[in-house]
């Protein structure tokens, strides 16, 4: 029986790059083996955060200094020395959009921290409810270390947040002098309309934090990701390393293949990325259209569907696991981890015959855990 893998989000491995990577491998082994036998220290391997620096100017517009970057073991390291270094004492509240990386949940819950949801909407984290739990919470003298958002290919949800919600978002954040963390993780995976920039590149304040990754667009087992931050911020986060370092071998590979171009590889994952998500379109559309509702991301590798109310979710995912359909429950993603009538599917790494062949086997589980057959009563994603 074939297996319809649409849990885990993995990139597409019919794009990795085999040869240009072998080959920077060659390069930095010959160039860089003496380095090999040396810690790389808090900051990582000068190449890749000249690389990464050029990369983050090309894209956001802004200088940025390879100085105040951080090379680090995938950027879920960024995420907990944030938490760690900004969530002390009794001040261990960080506010999230309602549902989000189910990664950043985890390790969040695991050093102690206290999530508080924002509820969402198609363009990303609602900033007005956000002013007014802000408001709550200070009146409550409990306002948050910092604020993590993923403003760009939201995970799990796909949306991406406008340039002007950006603004407001930023605003909101000064005016309590709260930290600002924006997972960039996805940015690089890009497949519609213009490329709205960073919260970093709209803000040159301390508070702005800034997390990327090689994960998304490259490969999850090169373990690699980034931390910006500027002055005395970058100092107090980078503090809280005490691994001596991220991988060197595979950063100096990776500064190796860069150097060819930073875009080139983008190009092409993401010409086949973008056919991925238009077959998962295209299925849902022709199977499930007068059931559910679903996001249509202009980049990352996530789709954000919703159910009726009346779907049993057990139901849902036995009947579709024994069809050989796996997917990511919505629950996963939620801060408190609340039933919710919502999966995940990751498309990235779905070869796109199975892609075609697994859309009708989720479609017909899903008619087969609901208690009726009424047609849908919502018709955005979001309330």
């Amino acid at each position: 029986m074939p297996v319809y893998d649409f849990a885990v989000g993995q990139t597409n491995p019919d794009t990795f790059p085999v040869e240009a990577f072998k080959n920077a491998a060659i390069r930095a082994i010959e160039n860089e083996n003496e380095a090999f036998n040396r810690y790389p220290g808090s900051k990582g391997h000068l190449g890749l955060r000249t690389a990464m620096a050029e990369r983050e100017a090309l894209r956001e517009g802004v200088a940025v200094d390879p100085e105040q970057i951080a090379i680090t073991n995938g950027s879920m390291q960024a995420v907990t020395l944030v938490g760690q270094a900004l969530c002390k004492g009794p001040n261990n509240v960080v506010i999230t959009e309602e549902f989000t990386y189910s990664g950043t949940i985890a390790a969040y819950k695991g050093i102690g921290l206290e999530l508080i949801g924002i509820p969402l909407d198609e363009d990303g984290m609602r900033v007005d409810l956000l002013a007014e739990k802000l408001k709550e919470l200070d009146n409550q003298n409990r306002l948050p270390g910092f604020i993590y958002t993923l403003t760009t290919y939201q995970n799990p949800t796909g949306t991406c947040m406008p340039l002007a919600r950006k603004r407001e978002l930023i605003a909101v954040a000064a005016r309590y002098n709260i930290p600002l963390v924006e997972d960039n993780c996805y940015g690089d995976v890009h497949f519609d309309g213009d490329k709205v920039p960073s919260c970093f590149a709209l803000d040159d304040s301390p508070n702005q934090i800034y997390i990327g990754s090689l994960s998304k667009i490259l490969a999850p087992g090169v373990r690699l990701g980034y931390l910006l931050a500027r002055g005395e911020m970058f100092d107090k986060i980078v503090a809280h390393r005490f691994d001596a370092g991220s991988n060197y071998f595979a950063a100096a590979v990776v500064a190796e293949f860069y150097k060819n171009g930073i875009w080139d590889h983008c190009e092409v994952a993401n010409h086949v990325l973008k056919q991925k998500r238009d077959l998962v379109c295209a299925g849902l559309e022709e199977h499930l259209a007068d059931t559910c509702v679903w996001s249509r991301p202009a980049g990352g590798l996530f789709m954000w569907l919703r159910l009726p109310l009346d779907t049993d979710m057990q139901k849902l995912t036995t009947g579709a696991n024994e069809q050989g359909f796996y997917f990511a429950p919505g629950a996963a993603f939620h801060v408190d981890y609340a039933p919710v009538p919502y999966i995940r599917l990751a498309f990235g790494h779905v070869p796109d015959d199975l892609i075609q062949e697994g859309i009708p086997v989720l479609a017909r589980a899903i008619q087969n855990a609901r208690t009726s057959n009424e047609p849908k009563n919502f018709s955005r994603l979001f309330d």
